[in-house]
């Protein structure tokens, strides 16, 4: 599987829908970046109360 993004072989690959997308690294990473600036990412970390000491 190749690189939703370049041609480089993907190291990940991501399904939903049974759709899958293949990811090299370095696209990963980017995607992976853009998630943690992402306000959604707060909103699931509310949602699940990630912060709550057991």
């Amino acid at each position: 599987m190749h690189c939703h993004y370049c041609d480089r072989e993907a190291a990940f690959a991501a399904e939903s829908d049974g759709v899958r997308v293949g990811l090299c690294e370095e696209h990963f990473r980017d995607r992976l970046e853009e998630l943690a600036d992402s306000e959604a990412l707060e909103q699931i970390r509310e949602t699940v109360d990630v912060d709550r000491a057991e």
